[in-house]
Protein backbone atom coordinates (compact mmCIF):
# COMPACT_ATOMS: atom_id res chain seq x y z
CA UNK A 1 0.00 0.00 0.00
CA UNK A 2 1.47 3.48 -1.23
CA UNK A 3 1.91 5.94 1.65
CA UNK A 4 0.75 10.00 0.88
CA UNK A 5 4.64 10.36 1.01
CA UNK A 6 5.09 7.60 -1.97
CA UNK A 7 3.11 9.47 -4.26
CA UNK A 8 3.61 13.16 -6.33
CA UNK A 9 1.24 15.64 -4.93
CA UNK A 10 2.79 18.52 -5.55
CA UNK A 11 0.40 21.60 -7.33
CA UNK A 12 -1.59 18.42 -7.85
CA UNK A 13 -5.70 18.46 -7.80
CA UNK A 14 -5.59 15.92 -4.66
CA UNK A 15 -8.84 14.21 -3.53
CA UNK A 16 -9.32 12.98 -0.41
CA UNK A 17 -11.15 10.98 1.46
CA UNK A 18 -12.26 11.76 5.36
CA UNK A 19 -14.50 10.81 7.58
CA UNK A 20 -16.03 14.22 8.56
CA UNK A 21 -19.31 11.58 10.25
CA UNK A 22 -19.42 13.93 13.33
CA UNK A 23 -22.10 13.76 16.02
CA UNK A 24 -24.08 17.26 15.92
CA UNK A 25 -26.85 18.84 18.82
CA UNK A 26 -30.26 19.74 17.44
CA UNK A 27 -28.59 23.60 17.06
CA UNK A 28 -26.52 21.70 13.83
CA UNK A 29 -23.62 22.29 16.48
CA UNK A 30 -20.71 19.69 16.15
CA UNK A 31 -20.56 17.85 19.68
CA UNK A 32 -16.84 16.31 19.25
CA UNK A 33 -14.68 17.37 16.57
CA UNK A 34 -11.80 14.24 16.99
CA UNK A 35 -12.84 13.25 13.59
CA UNK A 36 -12.07 16.48 12.01
CA UNK A 37 -8.65 16.81 14.09
CA UNK A 38 -7.29 13.66 13.47
CA UNK A 39 -6.95 14.52 9.38
CA UNK A 40 -5.26 18.07 10.46
CA UNK A 41 -2.06 16.13 9.73
CA UNK A 42 -2.42 15.09 6.01
CA UNK A 43 -4.23 18.33 5.30
CA UNK A 44 -0.97 20.54 6.45
CA UNK A 45 1.51 17.95 4.20
CA UNK A 46 -0.97 18.37 1.19
CA UNK A 47 -0.67 22.34 2.02
CA UNK A 48 3.14 22.32 2.15
CA UNK A 49 3.52 20.68 -1.20
CA UNK A 50 1.54 23.22 -2.58
CA UNK A 51 -1.73 20.50 -3.87
CA UNK A 52 -5.20 21.76 -4.63
CA UNK A 53 -6.93 19.77 -1.84
CA UNK A 54 -10.50 18.40 -3.03
CA UNK A 55 -11.99 16.65 0.48
CA UNK A 56 -15.40 14.33 0.43
CA UNK A 57 -17.09 12.46 3.19
CA UNK A 58 -20.75 11.63 3.91
CA UNK A 59 -22.65 12.45 7.23
CA UNK A 60 -24.82 10.07 8.96
CA UNK A 61 -27.43 8.04 7.07
CA UNK A 62 -29.38 11.01 5.11
CA UNK A 63 -33.13 10.29 4.22
CA UNK A 64 -34.88 12.11 1.59
CA UNK A 65 -35.82 15.72 2.15
CA UNK A 66 -32.97 15.44 5.26
CA UNK A 67 -30.79 17.62 3.18
CA UNK A 68 -30.02 20.05 5.87
CA UNK A 69 -30.19 18.11 8.59
CA UNK A 70 -27.16 16.34 7.07
CA UNK A 71 -25.48 18.90 5.42
CA UNK A 72 -21.70 18.93 6.20
CA UNK A 73 -21.91 22.74 6.23
CA UNK A 74 -20.93 23.00 9.90
CA UNK A 75 -17.89 20.89 8.96
CA UNK A 76 -16.55 23.15 7.05
CA UNK A 77 -17.00 26.20 9.45
CA UNK A 78 -15.14 24.37 12.31
CA UNK A 79 -12.75 22.81 9.83
CA UNK A 80 -12.07 26.76 8.97
CA UNK A 81 -11.71 27.34 12.96
CA UNK A 82 -9.03 24.55 13.60
CA UNK A 83 -7.15 24.77 10.07
CA UNK A 84 -7.11 28.35 9.79
CA UNK A 85 -7.45 28.45 6.35
CA UNK A 86 -10.52 29.12 4.59
CA UNK A 87 -12.48 26.25 3.60
CA UNK A 88 -14.74 26.35 0.08
CA UNK A 89 -18.23 24.61 0.61
CA UNK A 90 -20.15 23.48 -2.40
CA UNK A 91 -23.47 22.77 -2.08
CA UNK A 92 -23.08 19.15 -4.48
CA UNK A 93 -19.93 16.49 -4.83
CA UNK A 94 -20.62 16.03 -8.73
CA UNK A 95 -22.04 18.14 -11.32
CA UNK A 96 -21.07 21.15 -13.37
CA UNK A 97 -20.58 23.79 -10.47
CA UNK A 98 -18.49 21.70 -8.73
CA UNK A 99 -16.28 20.84 -11.93
CA UNK A 100 -16.40 24.39 -12.47
CA UNK A 101 -15.15 25.52 -9.07
CA UNK A 102 -12.80 22.49 -9.05
CA UNK A 103 -10.70 23.65 -12.59
CA UNK A 104 -10.62 27.20 -10.64
CA UNK A 105 -8.60 26.07 -7.86
CA UNK A 106 -5.76 27.36 -6.91
CA UNK A 107 -2.46 25.69 -4.84
CA UNK A 108 -3.67 25.45 -1.34
CA UNK A 109 -7.34 26.06 -2.07
CA UNK A 110 -9.51 23.67 0.09
CA UNK A 111 -12.91 22.38 -1.30
CA UNK A 112 -15.34 20.55 1.01
CA UNK A 113 -17.96 18.87 -1.09
CA UNK A 114 -21.28 18.28 0.19
CA UNK A 115 -22.31 14.98 1.98
CA UNK A 116 -21.88 12.12 -0.46
CA UNK A 117 -24.42 10.45 0.67
CA UNK A 118 -27.47 12.66 -0.86
CA UNK A 119 -26.31 10.21 -4.16
CA UNK A 120 -27.69 6.73 -3.61
CA UNK A 121 -25.03 5.70 -6.36
CA UNK A 122 -22.06 5.97 -3.05
CA UNK A 123 -23.56 3.04 -1.47
CA UNK A 124 -24.10 1.44 -4.70
CA UNK A 125 -19.96 1.70 -5.71
CA UNK A 126 -21.83 2.87 -8.83
CA UNK A 127 -19.65 2.90 -11.83
CA UNK A 128 -20.55 6.32 -13.22
CA UNK A 129 -20.36 8.11 -10.01
CA UNK A 130 -17.05 6.65 -8.79
CA UNK A 131 -15.32 8.14 -12.26
CA UNK A 132 -17.03 11.27 -11.47
CA UNK A 133 -15.60 12.36 -8.13
CA UNK A 134 -12.14 10.70 -9.26
CA UNK A 135 -12.66 12.97 -12.31
CA UNK A 136 -12.17 15.61 -9.60
CA UNK A 137 -8.62 14.28 -8.92
CA UNK A 138 -5.25 14.44 -10.45
CA UNK A 139 -4.42 12.05 -6.71
CA UNK A 140 -6.57 10.12 -4.56
CA UNK A 141 -5.48 9.89 -0.77
CA UNK A 142 -7.86 7.52 1.32
CA UNK A 143 -7.64 8.61 5.14
CA UNK A 144 -11.11 7.97 6.65
CA UNK A 145 -10.20 4.72 8.28
CA UNK A 146 -13.81 4.98 9.79
CA UNK A 147 -15.51 4.42 6.54
CA UNK A 148 -12.79 1.94 4.89
CA UNK A 149 -15.06 -1.15 5.98
CA UNK A 150 -17.70 0.14 3.48
CA UNK A 151 -16.88 -0.72 -0.21
CA UNK A 152 -18.68 2.53 -1.41
CA UNK A 153 -17.50 4.93 -4.56
CA UNK A 154 -15.50 6.87 -2.63
CA UNK A 155 -13.45 4.27 -0.73
CA UNK A 156 -13.53 1.79 -3.10
CA UNK A 157 -14.57 3.25 -6.53
CA UNK A 158 -12.69 6.05 -7.12
CA UNK A 159 -9.22 4.11 -6.31
CA UNK A 160 -9.87 2.47 -9.81
CA UNK A 161 -9.27 5.49 -11.28
CA UNK A 162 -6.47 7.29 -9.85
CA UNK A 163 -3.08 7.18 -8.84
CA UNK A 164 -4.10 6.16 -4.90
CA UNK A 165 -2.23 6.15 -1.30
CA UNK A 166 -2.94 6.48 2.37
CA UNK A 167 -2.92 9.09 4.34
CA UNK A 168 -1.40 9.71 7.37
CA UNK A 169 -4.15 8.66 9.76
CA UNK A 170 -4.85 5.84 7.83
CA UNK A 171 -1.45 4.58 8.58
CA UNK A 172 -1.40 5.93 11.86
CA UNK A 173 -4.40 3.10 12.53
CA UNK A 174 -3.87 0.53 10.82
CA UNK A 175 0.22 0.29 12.56
CA UNK A 176 -1.60 0.21 15.67
CA UNK A 177 -4.09 -2.33 15.16
CA UNK A 178 -1.33 -5.06 12.91
CA UNK A 179 0.85 -4.41 15.54
CA UNK A 180 -1.92 -5.89 17.96
CA UNK A 181 -2.53 -8.83 15.79
CA UNK A 182 0.75 -9.53 14.75
CA UNK A 183 3.12 -8.62 17.36
CA UNK A 184 2.01 -7.54 20.77
CA UNK A 185 4.06 -7.18 23.89
CA UNK A 186 2.90 -9.67 26.22
CA UNK A 187 0.84 -10.07 28.60
CA UNK A 188 -1.94 -8.98 26.06
CA UNK A 189 -5.48 -8.43 27.48
CA UNK A 190 -8.70 -7.36 25.40
CA UNK A 191 -11.19 -5.61 26.93
CA UNK A 192 -14.63 -6.25 25.62
CA UNK A 193 -17.94 -4.69 26.42
CA UNK A 194 -20.99 -2.72 25.00
CA UNK A 195 -24.10 -4.33 24.42
CA UNK A 196 -24.48 -7.35 22.01
CA UNK A 197 -22.29 -10.50 22.09
CA UNK A 198 -23.41 -11.11 18.44
CA UNK A 199 -20.77 -7.72 17.54
CA UNK A 200 -18.07 -9.24 19.22
CA UNK A 201 -17.87 -13.09 18.39
CA UNK A 202 -15.76 -12.27 15.17
CA UNK A 203 -13.32 -10.47 17.52
CA UNK A 204 -13.03 -13.03 20.28
CA UNK A 205 -12.55 -15.89 17.75
CA UNK A 206 -9.84 -14.27 16.19
CA UNK A 207 -8.26 -12.58 19.38
CA UNK A 208 -8.58 -16.25 21.35
CA UNK A 209 -5.11 -17.42 19.86
CA UNK A 210 -3.65 -14.39 20.36
CA UNK A 211 -4.47 -12.73 24.35
CA UNK A 212 -3.79 -13.82 27.67
CA UNK A 213 -7.14 -12.71 28.48
CA UNK A 214 -10.37 -11.47 27.68
CA UNK A 215 -12.05 -9.21 29.83
CA UNK A 216 -15.92 -9.18 28.91
CA UNK A 217 -18.30 -6.66 30.65
CA UNK A 218 -21.58 -4.68 29.32
CA UNK A 219 -24.84 -5.51 28.07
CA UNK A 220 -23.02 -8.53 26.42
CA UNK A 221 -21.84 -10.33 29.79
CA UNK A 222 -25.47 -11.30 30.39
CA UNK A 223 -25.34 -13.82 27.51
CA UNK A 224 -21.90 -15.79 28.46
CA UNK A 225 -23.55 -16.09 32.13
CA UNK A 226 -26.58 -17.10 31.23
CA UNK A 227 -24.73 -19.82 28.87
CA UNK A 228 -23.06 -21.34 32.04
CA UNK A 229 -26.54 -21.66 33.46
CA UNK A 230 -26.88 -18.57 36.05
CA UNK A 231 -29.78 -16.04 36.11
CA UNK A 232 -29.85 -12.58 34.96
CA UNK A 233 -32.78 -11.37 35.37
CA UNK A 234 -34.26 -8.75 32.95
CA UNK A 235 -30.64 -7.99 31.76
CA UNK A 236 -29.66 -7.88 28.14
CA UNK A 237 -29.71 -11.38 26.74
CA UNK A 238 -29.18 -12.66 22.89
CA UNK A 239 -31.38 -15.76 23.12
CA UNK A 240 -30.02 -16.98 19.98
CA UNK A 241 -26.48 -16.86 21.03
CA UNK A 242 -26.14 -19.03 23.63
CA UNK A 243 -24.66 -21.79 22.18
CA UNK A 244 -21.76 -20.05 20.46
CA UNK A 245 -21.47 -17.90 23.78
CA UNK A 246 -21.00 -21.87 25.96
CA UNK A 247 -18.97 -22.80 23.03
CA UNK A 248 -16.42 -19.71 23.43
CA UNK A 249 -16.41 -20.11 26.81
CA UNK A 250 -15.31 -23.68 26.26
CA UNK A 251 -12.91 -23.02 24.04
CA UNK A 252 -11.49 -19.91 25.35
CA UNK A 253 -9.86 -22.33 28.21
CA UNK A 254 -10.04 -19.94 31.23
CA UNK A 255 -9.14 -17.00 28.89
CA UNK A 256 -12.63 -15.22 29.13
CA UNK A 257 -13.21 -13.25 32.36
CA UNK A 258 -16.74 -12.31 32.99
CA UNK A 259 -18.21 -10.28 36.06
CA UNK A 260 -18.71 -11.87 39.41
CA UNK A 261 -20.46 -9.20 40.59
CA UNK A 262 -23.13 -6.52 39.43
CA UNK A 263 -24.34 -3.18 39.96
CA UNK A 264 -28.02 -3.60 39.20
CA UNK A 265 -30.97 -1.59 38.60
CA UNK A 266 -34.71 -1.82 38.49
CA UNK A 267 -34.58 0.69 35.04
CA UNK A 268 -33.12 2.23 32.82
CA UNK A 269 -33.12 5.85 34.29
CA UNK A 270 -31.20 8.63 36.39
CA UNK A 271 -33.93 7.90 38.73
CA UNK A 272 -33.58 3.96 39.19
CA UNK A 273 -32.82 2.02 42.31
CA UNK A 274 -29.99 0.49 42.37
CA UNK A 275 -27.88 -2.11 44.00
CA UNK A 276 -24.66 -4.81 44.03
CA UNK A 277 -25.63 -8.39 43.76
CA UNK A 278 -22.52 -11.13 43.40
CA UNK A 279 -23.23 -13.88 40.47
CA UNK A 280 -26.82 -14.23 39.90
CA UNK A 281 -29.38 -11.03 39.21
CA UNK A 282 -33.09 -11.31 40.68
CA UNK A 283 -36.10 -11.26 38.83
CA UNK A 284 -37.19 -7.49 37.53
CA UNK A 285 -33.71 -6.24 37.80
CA UNK A 286 -31.18 -6.33 35.15
CA UNK A 287 -27.34 -5.64 34.97
CA UNK A 288 -26.04 -2.05 33.95
CA UNK A 289 -22.52 -1.85 35.20
CA UNK A 290 -19.85 -4.36 36.70
CA UNK A 291 -19.62 -4.60 40.80
CA UNK A 292 -16.64 -3.37 42.82
CA UNK A 293 -15.34 -7.43 43.00
CA UNK A 294 -14.78 -7.30 39.69
CA UNK A 295 -13.07 -3.92 38.87
CA UNK A 296 -10.38 -5.37 41.67
CA UNK A 297 -10.41 -8.89 39.73
CA UNK A 298 -10.02 -6.29 36.22
CA UNK A 299 -7.21 -4.37 37.79
CA UNK A 300 -5.42 -7.35 39.29
CA UNK A 301 -4.96 -8.81 35.37
CA UNK A 302 -4.28 -5.61 33.89
CA UNK A 303 -1.83 -4.41 35.98
CA UNK A 304 0.66 -6.50 34.53
CA UNK A 305 -0.29 -6.26 30.30
CA UNK A 306 2.15 -5.14 28.05
CA UNK A 307 -0.34 -4.53 25.16
CA UNK A 308 -4.29 -3.70 26.15
CA UNK A 309 -6.87 -3.30 23.25
CA UNK A 310 -10.23 -2.07 24.15
CA UNK A 311 -13.52 -2.28 22.59
CA UNK A 312 -17.36 -1.78 23.85
CA UNK A 313 -18.19 -0.27 27.71
CA UNK A 314 -18.54 -2.02 30.39
CA UNK A 315 -21.88 -0.28 31.86
CA UNK A 316 -23.78 2.06 30.43
CA UNK A 317 -22.07 4.79 30.81
CA UNK A 318 -24.21 7.34 29.94
CA UNK A 319 -26.00 7.23 32.85
CA UNK A 320 -23.23 8.69 35.67
CA UNK A 321 -24.73 6.21 38.16
CA UNK A 322 -23.66 3.26 35.71
CA UNK A 323 -20.68 4.34 34.67
CA UNK A 324 -18.16 3.22 37.52
CA UNK A 325 -16.88 0.72 36.36
CA UNK A 326 -16.01 1.80 32.88
CA UNK A 327 -14.37 4.69 34.72
CA UNK A 328 -12.34 3.48 37.04
CA UNK A 329 -11.28 1.05 34.54
CA UNK A 330 -10.31 3.49 31.96
CA UNK A 331 -8.55 5.53 35.10
CA UNK A 332 -6.69 2.80 36.03
CA UNK A 333 -4.96 1.74 32.42
CA UNK A 334 -4.43 5.34 31.86
CA UNK A 335 -1.52 5.54 34.24
CA UNK A 336 -0.05 2.00 33.26
CA UNK A 337 3.13 1.68 31.41
CA UNK A 338 2.44 -0.17 27.94
CA UNK A 339 0.62 0.11 24.70
CA UNK A 340 -3.35 1.03 25.27
CA UNK A 341 -5.02 0.95 21.87
CA UNK A 342 -8.74 2.03 22.51
CA UNK A 343 -11.67 1.09 19.76
CA UNK A 344 -13.69 3.98 18.16
CA UNK A 345 -17.32 4.40 18.74
CA UNK A 346 -19.07 4.41 22.00
CA UNK A 347 -15.41 3.75 23.99
CA UNK A 348 -13.94 6.44 22.47
CA UNK A 349 -16.56 8.48 23.51
CA UNK A 350 -16.20 7.04 26.84
CA UNK A 351 -12.65 7.75 27.40
CA UNK A 352 -12.95 11.50 26.23
CA UNK A 353 -16.35 11.83 28.74
CA UNK A 354 -13.54 11.10 31.50
CA UNK A 355 -10.96 13.36 30.13
CA UNK A 356 -8.57 10.57 29.36
CA UNK A 357 -7.74 10.85 25.94
CA UNK A 358 -4.21 12.17 26.20
CA UNK A 359 -3.22 8.99 28.18
CA UNK A 360 -3.79 6.38 25.76
CA UNK A 361 -1.41 5.15 23.04
CA UNK A 362 -4.41 5.22 20.46
CA UNK A 363 -7.97 6.21 20.25
CA UNK A 364 -9.51 4.84 17.36
CA UNK A 365 -11.63 7.36 14.38
CA UNK A 366 -13.62 4.39 13.53
CA UNK A 367 -15.89 1.91 15.54
CA UNK A 368 -16.64 -0.07 12.98
CA UNK A 369 -13.85 -0.62 11.40
CA UNK A 370 -11.70 -1.27 13.98
CA UNK A 371 -14.24 -4.10 15.06
CA UNK A 372 -13.83 -5.65 11.63
CA UNK A 373 -10.07 -4.92 11.85
CA UNK A 374 -9.63 -6.70 14.95
CA UNK A 375 -12.10 -9.49 13.49
CA UNK A 376 -9.10 -10.20 11.06
CA UNK A 377 -11.63 -9.08 8.12
CA UNK A 378 -10.20 -7.10 5.01
CA UNK A 379 -11.19 -3.87 4.37
CA UNK A 380 -12.61 -2.99 1.16
CA UNK A 381 -11.01 0.60 1.37
CA UNK A 382 -7.77 -0.88 2.53
CA UNK A 383 -7.59 -3.89 -0.16
CA UNK A 384 -8.26 -1.12 -2.74
CA UNK A 385 -5.27 0.41 -2.00
CA UNK A 386 -3.02 -2.62 -1.82
CA UNK A 387 -4.65 -3.72 -5.32
CA UNK A 388 -3.34 -0.58 -7.22
CA UNK A 389 -0.23 -0.35 -5.29
CA UNK A 390 0.29 -4.20 -7.03
CA UNK A 391 -0.85 -3.15 -10.07
CA UNK A 392 1.63 -0.44 -10.08
CA UNK A 393 4.68 -2.13 -8.93
CA UNK A 394 3.74 -5.11 -11.97
CA UNK A 395 4.02 -2.15 -14.55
Amino acid sequence: MQSIRDINIENKRVLVRVDFNVPLDGEQNITDDKRIRAVLPTINYLLEKKAKIILMSHLGRPAPNSRQKYSLRPVALRLEELSGRKIKFLNDCIGPQVESAVESMQAEDIILLENLRFHSQEKENAEEFSQQLANLGEVFIQDAFGAVHRAHSSTVGVAQFLPSAAGFLLEKEINFFSQILSEPQKPFVAILGGAKVSDKIGVIENLLSRVDNILIGGGMAYTFLKAQGLNIGSSKLEQDKLGIAGQLLEKAKDKIVLPSDHLIADKIDVSANVRTVEKEIPEGWLGVDIGRQTIAQFKQILKEAKTIVWNGPLGIFEIDSFAHGTKEIAEFISDLDCLKVIGGGDTAAAIAKFSLEDKMSHISTGGGASLEYLEGKELPGIVALKEIAEKSSNL
